[in-house]
């Protein structure tokens, strides 16, 4: 391959085309294979099997996630292509999510049971060990974002799902094989459950991006929300299984619900076996055979089609504007100001991580039954129940997120957000007060759970999703894979600390612990409202032209971001150059003319890599 003007072979006849750098192109005209030995035809697969597709080889298919095609050219993953085979790549991302939710809850109901505390002395009236059993699970959660951060460009987005999902597993038969005979098993399954943490670290990592990267332009932030809504739903399920459990014999009270997690590893595992590579990740590595399966799968078009060829194409133009051949970005690209101020846009992603922790929404989510056992005094299964139907409530409530991120934006719902968590907090702390000083407990426990409800409502609808939305769209081209892993290390670091001190707290200062973050939520709304600028309806060449705005003209970047209109492809490239951009700064310069009659507002939306 060469650098500009490299010329990409495709089966059918020659075309050229113009590239969104303005760079003139020529696909070469190829024919078949025979015509051209050097070329490898992606539909040249071997003998034709099953259902009349021509097949690979079965290592190629069930292993290395290539195509079968079928009679009129289109390559099919699990027999489908087209919607259907999004709807695919959907359900791992959904499936892998709702194992990141479970994992969040299922420790809730099991942590204070009589039957974990009977084969785990060591957690019986210690919080500290006992927040420490539940927090070392975040641990390895960072170390898993870490790994990613480091390897997954060179593993692909299939290959670090496989392992992810392989990890988990391993962790939990550790877990669940921790036997209290001649000690070690608090120990053994504080190991396991770090390593299942290692293992959820890696599929967080990979999954959204994995995602995005095979998902059209137009519906990538509501996929993104959906999976955060799946996080609740995932927790949601945790909770009554931890409940139903609670009637059976003591090892299956807190056995069956870890081994659980299972059904959603393995359900990843075995979807993703036949699914396509990330079509971005492949031309990367300049697989181009292999993303023109892929793409022309995902659209459910022949291989020869010319929208997929222009697709591939302009892929390939923004890998090459945004310096990213070879797939790696150093990380001192990070830590750069400028016009392009990736070191601002990489903190407003992981502030937003941050902050979603020090909200206390997983001091909420993990320790709801302990907060109402040790608060108010009720019995276990009394707090469990309620810790169900509090979910049931979160899990309806995230859901609300896929219809309004776009319509009301994110930094509106951001601020809703920290509002209704700070005054859901401040309801239970005043409820609880009377309870310490005397006589009410039960009025104060009603009030204390209208406030806990109101809590995880708002953080449903807000807070949990857009962490994971946010990055992903601020972050520019050339820094999102790194950036992206950056800001999910956050999360796990703070969600280590705020599970950790949370039992320390509600045993120390009781009321006070909602108190506390009531206080965080306050602090969260100034900094929200003066330093992040509303990225909905904007493409990600707007978003560049934003931060160049307040960088050029000297002026906030919130301001920035009111004051910009909505630029076509066209207004895009002159600001651009008004600032300018070179071809090398991000997407920014890199949306240029059309063909093939396609709207220059979708080009430019599909600057960014993905697909329109």
């Amino acid at each position: 391959m060469q650098g500009r003007g490299r010329k990409i072979e495709f089966p059918g006849p020659a075309v050229i085309i113009r590239g969104p750098l303005a760079l003139r192109h020529r696909i070469a005209a190829v024919g078949r294979a025979g015509a051209n030995p050097s070329f490898v035809e992606p539909r040249q697969v071997g003998p034709r099997g099953l259902l009349g597709f021509r097949s690979l080889s079965i290592l190629g298919i069930f292993i290395m996630g290539r195509a079968a095609i079928d009679e009129s050219g289109v390559p099919k993953f699990w027999g489908t292509s087209g919607r259907n085979l999004q709807w695919l790549v959907t359900a791992v991302a959904t499936t892998d999510f709702l194992l990141f939710g479970y994992d969040q809850g299922v420790m809730s109901g099991i942590i204070s049971s009589e039957a974990f505390v009977t084969d785990f002395p060591e957690v019986e009236g210690d919080s500290t060990y006992e927040g420490f059993v539940v927090s070392i699970y975040a641990v390895g959660c960072f170390l898993g974002a870490l790994f990613i951060l480091n390897f997954g460009d060179w593993l692909g987005r299939r290959r670090s799902i496989y392992i992810g999902a392989v990890v988990m597993v391993i962790g939990v038969i550790i877990q669940i094989a921790a036997v209290p005979v001649g000690g070690g098993a608090t120990a053994q399954f504080i190991v396991g459950r770090a390593i299942t943490g290692v293992g959820n670290g890696i599929n967080t990592s990979t999954v959204p991006t994995y995602q995005s990267e095979c998902s059209k332009a137009h519906n990538r932030g509501r996929l993104i929300c959906i999976e955060g809504g799946n996080v609740a739903i995932g927790t949601l399920i945790a909770y009554w299984i931890d409940y139903g459990c609670l009637y059976g014999p003591d090892p299956f009270t807190w056995r069956f619900p870890i081994a659980f997690q299972c059904v959603f590893a393995f359900i990843v595992f075995g979807l993703n076996i036949r699914l396509p590579e990330s079509p971005r990740w492949l031309l990367t590595k300049d697989r181009i055979e292999e993303a023109t399966e892929v793409m022309a799968a995902l659209e459910g078009k022949p291989v020869e089609d010319e929208e997929v060829k222009f697709g591939i194409q302009v892929i390939v133009d923004s890998i090459r504007a945004a310096g990213h051949n070879g797939g790696n970005t150093p990380i001192s690209a990070i830590f750069t100001g400028g016009k392009t101020q990736h070191f601002r846009r990489m903190l407003l992603g992981a502030g937003g991580q941050c902050m979603q922790q020090l909200s206390g929404c997983n001091a909420v989510i993990y320790y709801f039954p302990i907060l109402f056992q040790n608060t108010i005094d009720t019995s276990h299964n009394t707090a469990l129940l309620l810790g169900g139907v509090n979910m049931i409530v979160y899990s309806l409530f995230a859901t609300t997120s896929w219809f309004a991120v776009e319509r009301v934006g994110r930094r509106k719902l951001y601020l809703i957000g920290t509002v209704g968590q700070m005054l859901s907090m401040v309801i239970t702390f005043g409820a609880l007060i009377p309870a310490q000083s005397g006589p009410g407990g039960e009025e104060a426990g009603k009030g204390a759970a209208v406030g806990l409800f109101t809590y995880i409502a708002f953080f449903g609808a807000t807070w949990l999703p857009l962490p994971w939305l946010y990055p992903a769209e601020i972050n520019p081209l050339k820094t999102r894979a790194k950036a992206n892993a950056l800001s999910t290390t956050q999360n796990w670091i703070w969600n280590f600390f705020i599970v950790m001190i949370t039992p320390v707290l509600i045993e120390k200062i009781r009321w006070g612990t909602y108190l506390f973050f009531a206080a965080l939520n306050a602090c969260f709304f100034p900094i929200l409202y003066f330093f992040y600028p509303e990225t909905s309806g904007r493409t990600l060449e707007e978003i560049d032209l934003i931060f160049a705005k307040g960088y050029v003209e000297k002026m906030s970047y919130v301001h920035a971001a009111q004051q910009l209109p909505r630029l076509d492809a066209k207004g895009i490239d002159d600001l651009a150059k008004e600032y300018g951009f070179s071809s090398d700064d991000d997407e920014a310069g890199q949306v240029k003319e059309a063909r093939f009659g396609e709207k220059e507002d979708e080009l430019a939306e599909n600057a960014g890599g993905q697909m329109v």
